[in-house]
């Protein structure tokens, strides 16, 4: 069977989309799943929809193998996006042809830097993970590469402002993808660092700060990267092997802060894609954190201790997916400052996703450090619900009774605490300070516990027991969930 690329793709006579020969106008930090399934998706779809003619050079961020793989395959890859979509399941393939080629920094830091002097090259996006964008002072000019990625992204703007000197429009458009809360506002700050540890000049901290715009973006999409388990029988249906297949949900958000002339630049509305470019993606983070995050916090422990082990398995439950979306619509959105036409739809959308039947999303997975996750996702809700309304939302008590039967271990085993669910044991996963609180409370009543977890400001930076009514409410859920089950606490809610 024959390798993907382009001249394979002719002898099979493939009828998609496919752009051989652009201009190389975005280098890429990360060559990873997810960014492939994400930012070089809707560069391809540009390509196709607008003619955007664009392509996209990748720089792996550490010294892997990957590159290879890719310049083996030009830069070709299958991408499937599946799951829920309007009602009926979804698996869309497609053949990603907007990367030109990657590049090894740690093999040819020159060949990165070579491509600063490129005028056609107008944008950088990046994935570096959250701890990606971190200022590391140890980081020096002369290191060949910088360690950290603002050390190598500050090396390759000034190998840009040495070409073009101050040069109207040949600074970047960087579209940082890390999970953290400002990411553009956070690389620029580690990149002026560096610009005054480095003392690379005033000239060139102005050309920093007024030729680049360092756009802080949102990003939604879960990827699930190769399917191994399938990858042989995919390559045998598509004629062809293909070591890059990646698969990701057909669901996909992008919203990138920044001033609106870069509609111009970036056609994503023109091409009719799901990307929004507005002044501040931070009512959107609050979004997807509110809704999606904390659908799944405040279900999931409650789901698990009622029997359930994945996600969609709680869709197809009346009680429990009823559950969660009396939470989401009648608790959580009310508390939002986005449109609510616009809110219910993104609910919906969350409702499908959860559905996806191409994903087996285990709940004990989700419910990894659910007490900084609750106090993230959930509490924000919990305190704005009770500020408009004056009155404790029930689902929401609930669900911070359910996190606390879930902790209600039996024994501590080095850095896990076991719990127990009928016949079988669990790992309980959190910090350890968190689990040897709960390991001295195990033998606590109901009361006392609730009382004890609340109260707790090390958990949630302030004492939920001032909250009037949430105690008593989270107590009578946390008794009942002990002699009747966290469903019938759930069947409660619904008919409250």
């Amino acid at each position: 069977m024959k390798k993907l690329s382009y001249q394979t793709l002719e002898e099979l006579n493939y009828d998609g989309y496919l752009l051989k020969e652009a201009p190389e106008r975005m280098i890429q930090f990360g060559e990873g799943n997810f960014m492939r399934a994400f930012v070089d998706y809707w560069f391809d779809m540009m390509n196709e929809r607008v003619g955007f003619n664009s392509k996209v050079v990748l720089v792996q961020p550490i010294d892997a193998q990957m590159y290879k793989m890719i310049n083996e395959q030009e830069g070709l890859y299958t991408l499937f996006l599946r799951g829920f979509e309007n009602g009926q399941k979804v698996n869309a393939k497609r053949v990603i042809s907007s990367v030109s080629r990657c590049l090894n920094p740690y093999d040819d830091y020159q060949a990165v830097l070579d491509c600063a002097k490129n005028p056609d090259l107008r944008f950088i996006s990046c994935n570096t993970t959250e701890a990606g964008i971190a200022y590391d002072p140890a980081c020096q000019f002369t290191d060949v590469p910088a360690s950290s990625y603002p050390g190598k992204l500050t090396q390759f703007l000034y190998e840009r402002f040495k070409h073009f000197g101050q040069e109207k429009g040949k600074g970047f458009i960087i579209l940082s993808c890390e999970l953290i809360d400002n990411n553009g506002k956070e690389l620029e700050k580690c990149v002026l660092q560096y610009v005054d540890q480095w003392n690379l000049g005033e000239e060139f901290k102005t050309w920093v700060k007024e030729e680049n715009i360092f756009c802080s973006t949102l990003v939604d999409r879960i990827v699930t990267g190769y399917p191994r388990s399938e990858a042989a029988q995919i390559c045998e249906e598509l004629g062809y092997e293909d070591n890059l297949i990646d698969t990701g949900e057909v669901f996909g958000f992008w919203v990138i802060e920044g001033p609106q002339s870069l509609k111009k630049e970036l056609p994503f509305e023109e091409a009719g894609l799901p990307v929004i470019i507005c002044d501040d993606h931070k009512p959107y983070k609050q979004r997807k954190v509110r809704i999606l995050n904390g659908a799944h916090t405040s279900m999931v422990l409650g789901a698990y201790l009622a029997g359930q082990n994945i996600v969609r398995d709680c869709m197809n439950d009346k009680v429990i997916c009823g559950f969660m979306n009396k939470t989401i619509y009648d608790e959580i959105i009310p508390t939002l400052t986005l449109p609510e036409e616009e809110l219910k739809e993104f609910a919906a959308a969350v409702t499908e996703r959860f559905n996806n039947p191409f994903v087996d999303h285990a709940l004990l997975a989700i419910s990894l450090n659910s007490t900084s996750k609750w106090k993230a996702r959930v509490m924000p809700s919990l305190k704005g619900y009770v500020e408009k309304f004056g009155k404790v939302p029930p689902c929401i008590a609930a669900s911070l009774a359910f996190y606390i039967q879930f902790y209600c271990g039996k024994r501590l085993e080095g850095t896990s605490f076991i719990g127990q669910r009928g016949e079988n044991e669990y790992e309980i996963k959190d910090d350890l300070p968190i689990l040897k609180f709960y390991d001295a409370h195990k033998e606590d009543s109901a009361a006392d516990l609730a009382s004890a977890v609340l109260k707790n400001t090390d958990f949630w930076g302030e004492d939920l027991t001032e909250i009037p009514g949430l105690l008593e409410a989270v107590t009578e859920a946390l008794e009942m969930s002990r002699e009747k089950g966290t469903y019938a606490v759930m069947e409660k809610c619904l008919n409250a």
